[in-house]
């Protein structure tokens, strides 16, 4: 019979030095194992490829980092989320900055010394095993330092299109919980990575509505169809962190 707990060799990738190999003195579960011994087979499959920065970060937090908050999408069976804190910049490099006096952000081009303008950005990922992950993976966004997080909603009692609003949340341990029809999913967006920094965030709540900018300097980010090619889609993830 098998211990719930094992010792073994673990690996830390520092994404400028390589992969490194350190011995563990601690116990880690039987999940834990089984994460990284998926991801060593994926970088044993692909080990001739050249990968930049971020598509190694990547790999190795969609394979490696264990969470602990719950979500249920229409799925039997819910598992954890894991923290990252990063920056995004659309298609055309602007980046997120909040808006004054409104629950907006707004894509605007950061020159010379105003970078420290682009909000923080902390993406929970939520697992759902058993499921199938068609759409993506669930996720919400947060303005870090904050309980401002980004919803997609549309004003009560009309007909009117979906909307991309900030919200603030009184007590984030609802969110710790998702369930289907639990009037939270306003808050979960499917994230879909491809090529390996590329992502896009499509409502969870509205299907087919997409996180999106508009191709104009310091317009609000708010929420479009698909087939819209008027309206960056497309996202890149910069300076990011697991905490």
């Amino acid at each position: 019979m098998f211990s719930d707990c094992v010792c073994f060799q673990s690996g830390r990738c520092d994404l400028h030095k390589g992969l490194r190999i350190e011995i563990s003195e601690q116990p880690h579960t039987m999940r834990q194992v089984t994460n990284i011994i998926i991801a060593l087979q994926k970088f044993k499959q692909v080990r001739s490829t050249e990968f930049t920065d971020h598509e190694l970060f990547n790999i190795i937090i969609e394979n490696i980092v264990e969470g602990k908050c719950n979500i249920s999408i229409g799925c039997r069976k819910a598992s954890s989320y894991r923290v990252i804190q990063c920056t995004v910049c659309d298609g055309l490099k602007k980046s997120l900055v909040q808006s004054q006096g409104t629950p907006n952000l707004l894509a605007v081009t950061l020159r010379g010394g105003n970078s420290n303008r682009s909000v923080g950005i902390n993406l929970s990922t939520y697992t759902t095993p058993g499921c199938k992950a068609t759409n993506g993976q669930p996720i919400c966004l947060k303005i870090a330092q904050s309980n401002l997080y980004l919803a997609c909603t549309k004003e009560s009692g009309t007909s009117s299109q979906p909307h991309l609003i900030l919200e603030d949340v009184k007590d984030e341990e609802t969110l710790k919980t998702i369930e289907e029809n639990d009037g939270m999913e306003r808050f979960l967006f499917f994230r879909k990575v491809t090529g390996g920094s590329i992502n896009t965030f499509e409502s969870v709540k509205y299907p087919h509505w997409f996180i999106s900018t508009s191709k104009n300097e310091s317009m609000p980010v708010d929420m479009c169809v698909e087939e819209d090619t008027s309206r960056q889609k497309v996202f890149t993830l910069q300076d990011q962190k697991v905490i």
